[in-house]
């Protein structure tokens, strides 16, 4: 026989107040850098220095992975529904993240439209300008990939963790369990 299943209850206490401190570190990550990554899109539509259309749909999905985070600070209570729901946010936010990977990705390479008139210009000082422009657009891009790899892997870790406790927390499963019991053995 192996060992009965632990409910919610027994499991060790220092274990649990270990793994909550590190999720409350990864929540606030979570949250934060979705927050900046939100902040940062909206900064960019508003002055004009984003070509692609990708900005709507990074704040849509930096969305999605802030409410994750949310979820998970809902679900430190260990209520089954919340820690299912944020369990699904979590598998939620993994592709979220990568999708905006992606889209960081392609916007490394954005031009604003005031500078396409001076890209090809010798000795504009605009054409400096827009090439600083270029350089911060291209530095920001691949801190957002940095930070949307970071994303993906708070997310892949907060999952797990969810669906460990989600394991823990639900009843056992109900199986038949057929035992076939030999004959005593004759001496």
């Amino acid at each position: 026989m192996g060992r009965p299943r632990p409910s919610c209850n027994e499991v060790d206490n220092a274990h649990v107040r270990v793994a909550h401190n590190l999720n409350i570190y990864r929540m606030i990550t979570q949250i934060g850098l979705s927050l900046f990554q939100i902040i940062s899109s909206v900064l960019f539509m508003s002055k004009g220095l984003s070509v692609t259309p990708t900005g709507i749909p990074v704040i849509i999905l930096s969305l999605l992975v802030l409410i994750a985070g949310s979820l998970t600070v809902a679900a430190q209570n260990l209520h089954l529904p919340t820690l299912r729901a944020c369990l699904g946010m979590q598998i939620v936010a993994v592709p979220a993240s990568i999708t905006n990977m992606i889209f960081a990705l392609v916007k490394m390479n954005d031009i604003p439209y005031s500078c396409w008139q001076y890209y090809y210009d010798q000795i504009s000082t605009s054409r400096e300008y827009c090439h600083n422009i270029e350089g911060t657009i291209s530095h920001f891009s691949s801190v957002c990939v940095v930070i949307n790899v970071a994303l993906v892997t708070i997310s892949i870790t907060v999952a797990a963790y969810c669906c460990k406790v989600t394991n823990c927390c639900s009843p056992a499963p109900k199986m038949p369990v057929i035992t076939v019991q030999a004959p005593p053995a004759q001496l």
